[in-house]
């Protein structure tokens, strides 16, 4: 099984918020996924708040193959979990 880290979109209309999860790479973007590693709120003014990441479990998956998409690896990046 490959997995992948991305977004999953659980805001309201015109109101965004994401979710980043683990997921199987042939899973639909809101469907079905495996763990949430944090959130991101792209609302937000403060930029500390915008990404809120459990860096541990981040750090475990991509030990273990977990790919990123563009998005998630640029938020990981900007929370330090992924050196830039």
């Amino acid at each position: 099984m490959s997995t992948r880290i991305r977004l999953r979109r659980v805001g309201r209309k015109a109101i965004p918020l994401y979710r980043i999860v683990v997921s199987d790479r042939t899973s639909p973007r809101d469907g079905r996924f495996i763990e949430i590693l944090g959130t991101y709120d792209p609302r937000q003014k403060e930029n500390d708040k915008k990404v809120v990441v459990n860096v541990d479990k981040a750090k475990q998956w991509l030990a273990n193959g977990a790919t990123p998409s563009q998005t998630v690896e640029a938020l990981l990046k900007r929370a330090g979990v992924i050196s830039a």
